[in-house]
């Protein structure tokens, strides 16, 4: 018989956690006094960081560098879905409410896109969705069709 795993059994691996230094115990013990934090200034001091990125009020290598890049607004409320995904729509008229129903795509899709990848095994009409052209001739095959 296998022994049964108990929560309160489980702990690390030897070696995996390593013991907290205790640092300001004496001055034998190498990190007394200011507990290897040097004198004063402000990373010596209680809660005193800097935040990342700041290079002493220097100009941050983030500002220096140009911005680029561009996000597509549109791109955001559009959605990729998958040829084979659609069979397991139970729908007769497959639109983007029959997708959102699935939940093959979220809520704040306004648009959607059928690429090709899997197989379809059973007829479907696409109604309101744009299909690449291999999943057009794949939904074709299959004996579906598409509505614009």
């Amino acid at each position: 018989m296998s022994e049964v795993m108990r929560l309160n059994s489980l702990s690390s691996a030897p070696g995996a956690r390593r013991q907290a230094k205790r640092v300001g115990r004496g001055i034998g013990s190498g990190n007394g006094k200011t507990a290897g934090r040097g004198h004063k200034g402000q990373k010596s001091r209680t809660g005193g960081t800097v935040r990342p990125g700041f290079e002493g009020g220097q100009m941050p290598l983030q500002k220096r560098l140009p911005k680029y890049g561009f996000t597509s607004r549109i791109g955001r409320t559009t959605a990729q879905v998958r040829l084979g995904a659609l069979g397991g729509v139970d729908a007769d008229v497959i639109d983007l409410a029959a997708l959102k129903a699935a939940d093959l795509v979220k809520d704040n899709v306004t648009r959607v896109r059928v690429f090709l990848s899997g197989e379809l095994d059973k007829a479907v009409t696409l109604k309101g969705i744009a299909v690449t052209k291999g999943a057009r001739e794949a939904v074709e095959k299959a004996g579906g069709k598409i509505e614009d």
